[in-house]
């Protein structure tokens, strides 16, 4: 303007100067009105020409401006359509959640760990959130990955790439995960774990079956089922101790004692089985040995003695302690242990290899056969029969040949009640006759004047004291037979 007012200026003639005002396109001249700037509309063009007005329609005006622009360069584009929503609008606040288990039982330490994996439709961004239990023992931070675009396939150099420093771009990735690759029942790689989807919302199987065509998607059940017990199998028993106590050092790493009957304890408290038994054996110095079983009731265990003779060339004793016994055709898994029915006159007991042949018992073992008579066989009680029978024959006709002959008989009965009287509380009463029915094997109820003081001795029988002098000396039958029947009575209950 300024140097179209120097020209106007110069110009001689006034026509002139209002020629060249006009000669220009005044389009972009503004007016001022009220302080604001307002436009001026053009009425004359470039040249002078007068612009003709505009005679189009409001309604052609609102068309005009709802079009789309046309580019002035390039290859041209299709519009869009009129009802054309952007990506980001469309699909604003609109997120498939899938619930995934990541398993590394496989690794050390491994366990299966629940995850959400959320996918962002709106930028096909994926978020995966830790899913925390209480008293887990983790740290509550609520995101395994931030939300951001998951790379599927790289190109062949991206190994060198600098991931931790700088962010992946298109330049690096191939292909980026998609809608279509999260599929309820198959497993995802993301970032080098695997994710297996066994789960969504209502909203993502909408979507899938909507946008996909894929029917309604199953929910897997993902849960641990408990693994079927595993047989403890045990160890070999090694012979060392019982089979129970050797068992413990398998269940635990501080071994208890076994667990025991109490109320059978409570029951059978001091209540023992004694039997004699004869050992067979080819050795013929072990023929004449003789052993006494005690079976305590209570424990179900068995203990063997041996009577000590003089001059045997044996030292007796203790020959076994208490133990329980397993029987021969029993396995180690499943020990079957000698009971009390198992001991009658005739039984063949093996203990540990050897073998005893039951020939008698006391006076406690029949009572308690008849009390429990069902634990027996009938060839076992008919045997203790036989035997009582046999036993009570010699003695009632000694005792009548003695009544007859003797007439000494009374004087032996008070002798033998004051000795009973005297002598109520000796140890040696319960095996005196057991002792002397050994060495008595023709049951005559006579013995060898020496054996009688042996065993005597043995058991420690008062010999010494002068009512038992006195007895044995009624007792004698000659000078080198004892008669041990009343002998014996002396000392019984």
């Amino acid at each position: 303007m300024a140097m179209l007012s120097q020209i106007c200026w110069l110009a001689p003639d006034a026509s002139v100067r209002q020629s060249l005002k006009t000669a220009f396109h005044r389009s972009q001249t503004l007016g001022y009105r009220n302080g604001y700037a307002i436009v001026r509309r053009p009425t004359v063009g470039i040249g002078g020409d007068r612009l003709q007005v505009n005679q189009l329609s409001q309604a052609e005006l609102d068309e005009l401006a709802n079009k789309a622009p046309v580019l002035t360069y390039g290859q041209p584009k299709q519009a869009p359509p009129a009802d054309f929503i952007p990506a980001h609008v469309a699909f604003d606040k609109k997120v498939l959640r899938f619930y995934a288990t990541w398993d590394d039982t496989d690794s050390m330490f491994g366990e299966c760990r629940n995850y959400i994996i959320h996918y962002y439709l709106m930028d096909d961004t994926v978020e995966i959130r830790e899913v925390h239990e209480r008293n887990d023992g983790r740290d509550p931070f609520p995101l395994l990955m931030n939300r951001q675009r998951m790379p599927k396939v790289l190109v062949e150099n991206s190994k060198n790439f600098p991931r931790c420093v700088l962010e992946i771009s298109d330049q690096e990735v191939l292909e980026w995960y998609t809608a279509k690759d999260f599929i309820v029942g198959k497993p995802l790689t993301i970032l080098g774990r695997t994710f297996f989807i066994y789960d969504c919302d209502p909203f993502t199987r909408q979507y899938y079956k909507e946008k996909f065509g894929i029917p309604d998607l199953p929910r897997i059940d993902v849960s641990k089922q408990e693994p079927p017990p595993v047989k403890q199998e045990l160890p070999p028993y090694n012979g060392f101790g019982l089979f129970e106590d050797s068992a413990q050092n398998c269940f635990v790493l501080i071994p208890k004692a076994p667990k025991t009957n109490v109320i059978k304890m409570l029951l059978h408290d001091n209540k023992v089985l004694r039997y004699l038994a004869a050992l067979e054996s080819p050795i013929p110095e072990d023929k004449g040995r003789r052993f006494i079983f005690s079976y305590f009731l209570a424990t179900d265990m068995i203990s063997i003695f041996e009577p000590p003779v003089r001059n045997s060339g044996i030292i007796g004793g203790k020959y076994l302690g208490r133990t329980k016994v397993v029987k021969p055709n029993s396995t180690a898994d499943n020990p079957i242990y000698y009971g009390p029915s198992d001991f009658y006159i005739g039984a063949v007991v093996e203990v540990f290899g050897h073998r005893f042949v039951i020939l008698d018992t006391d006076e406690y073992v029949l009572k308690y056969m008849e009390s429990n008579a069902a634990q027996y066989t009938p060839e076992a009680l008919s045997s203790i029969q036989n035997h009582i029978r046999k036993q009570e024959a010699p003695a009632s006709k000694l005792d009548n040949k003695q009544t007859e002959e003797d007439p000494g008989v009374q004087e032996m009965e008070a002798l033998i009640d004051k000795i009973q009287k005297q002598l109520k509380d000796h140890s040696c009463k319960d095996n005196i006759r057991e002792a002397f029915q050994v060495y008595d094997k023709e049951a005559s109820g006579y013995v060898d004047r020496e054996m009688f003081f042996k065993i005597c001795e043995s058991l420690n029988v008062p010999i010494d004291d002068s009512l038992v002098k006195e007895l044995i000396r009624m007792c004698s039958h000659g000078e080198a037979k004892i008669d041990y029947y009343n002998f014996v009575r002396a000392f019984a209950n």
